[in-house]
Order: C-alpha cells, then structure tokens, then sequence
C-alpha cells in the first residue's frame, strides 16, 4: 500500500482523536460532490498535490475517503467488498448482495452515494475496512478519461474479494472467551 495512502489513513485517525468539529465538517461533506464543500478543505487539501485541477481524480478521491472515514472512522485490515461481505454474514440478508452489486455497477458520477451507503451499513454493525485500499482503488474509478477496462478490474477484485470472504470460515478467534 503506498505511504501516501497510510499517511492520509493516519491523518484522518488523528483528527478523530483530537478534533470532533473537523470529523463533522468531514462528514457534512458527503452532502456535496466530492471535494465541492469548502468547509472540509482544511482537512484535505494539504495532500492535494498543488499543480491538480479541482477535478482530479486522486483529489475527488481524497475527499470521498475522508467523508467516509468520518462516517466510521473504524480501519481494519481488510477491503471494503471483504468487510460487506463479513456484514452479509451477520445479518444473513440477500438485500445486502444485491446492494454489493449496485455499487460494482456505480459510475465515477454516483459512486460516492453508493460507497455512503454502503459505509453507513457497516457502521451500524462496527465492522471496519481498508481505507488506504478504498484511497487507491478510488483513484482510479473516479477518472473519466481511464480505460474502463482498468476499472472493470477493480470491479472484479472487489467481487473476488466479497464472494471469496463468502466462501471463507468465519474468524472466530476474536471471539473472547
């Protein structure tokens, strides 16, 4: 995973833990476009490189992450589509299949509405995710002018990841005993 992702990741832990009102501006954001909320601009700009225009892909992305981590500000070591399959799991609900695969078919246009949901599921049952992965993967979705065919990979990991975490033992060794 790239330092540049795990810095950003380690930046958005530090304002969960010491600044309240920039989680909640953060949060606010998932209201607008991404990156479109001058309010949250404090927080992420910082490692928007300088020579970026406002429609950047890495720069959309930056401000998805950072609205999302706000939104559950919960990392784990595992991938967004291992971590909604982990909430399928508990909950036992086809329904949230069925939302996996609307998010694989989400745009660059609409993406962040599905990732909002999807984030908000998995808060209301505590399960983390790898939001450096999320930062680089998003980089890439988020571009108009990419090869779709490098998205339709991206596609494909995260429904390798999701099905595979399906077909996977649960982790019971967390389980205290």
């Amino acid at each position: 995973m790239s330092e540049f992702a795990q810095d950003f990741v380690a930046h958005l832990a530090g304002l969960h833990e010491r600044n309240p009102a920039a989680m909640a501006e953060l949060r606010r954001s998932l209201s607008f476009a991404p990156g479109a909320y001058p309010p949250a601009y404090p927080y992420v700009e910082r490692f928007v490189r300088a020579d970026s225009p406002a429609q950047d892909p890495r720069r959309l992305a930056l401000y998805v992450v950072a609205g999302l981590f706000a939104r559950h500000p919960h990392s784990a070591p595992r991938s967004l589509a291992a971590s909604f399959a982990e909430l399928m799991r508990r909950r036992g609900s086809d329904s949230i299949e069925k939302r996996f695969i609307a998010l694989l078919g989400a745009d660059a246009e609409n993406l962040a509405e599905y990732l909002r949901q999807a984030v908000s599921l998995l808060a209301a049952d505590d399960i983390g995710l790898d939001y450096a992965a999320l930062l680089r993967d998003l980089g890439f979705w988020l571009n108009p002018r990419l090869d779709p065919e490098i998205r339709d990979r991206i596609r494909q990991r995260w429904a390798r990841d999701f099905y595979g975490a399906l077909a996977a033992e649960p982790d019971n060794s967390a389980v205290s005993q």
